[in-house]
């Protein structure tokens, strides 16, 4: 597996990490897959666009979200590399549980200026 070394993809292998067993393995991995496509990054090689995912959650109590940082916070750092937002979208599981709790994906394309 090729991994991201902070200012190039390396070309060296390493073998995967082992998975954890049963549910909780299984809510971790998705847990670490839905923070990892939040982290700003250039675009590969020839690239002129980057694809970031970043996941809103609601507030426990009440309406809006309670987590507009985040975005905020990606949306900065990918301009600091010298990208703009191109288009966003976004899309919502409401789950309708105990004081809210919905989850709002939102999907953000980066253009290179």
């Amino acid at each position: 597996m090729r991994w991201w070394d902070g200012q190039k993809w390396t070309d060296d292998l390493q073998p995967p990490a082992p998975k954890a067993p049963g549910i909780d393995g299984m809510i971790a991995r998705a847990q670490a897959d839905a923070v990892a496509g939040a982290q700003p990054r250039p675009a590969p090689a020839g690239m002129s666009y980057v694809v970031l995912q970043v996941v809103l959650k609601e507030k426990f109590f009440g309406s809006g979200s309670g987590n507009l940082t985040e975005l905020e916070r990606a949306i900065n750092h990918q301009a600091a590399l010298g990208y703009r937002l191109h288009t966003i979208s976004t899309a919502s599981s409401g789950t309708g549980g105990f004081g809210g709790g919905d989850r709002i994906q939102a999907t953000l394309v980066f253009e290179k200026l």
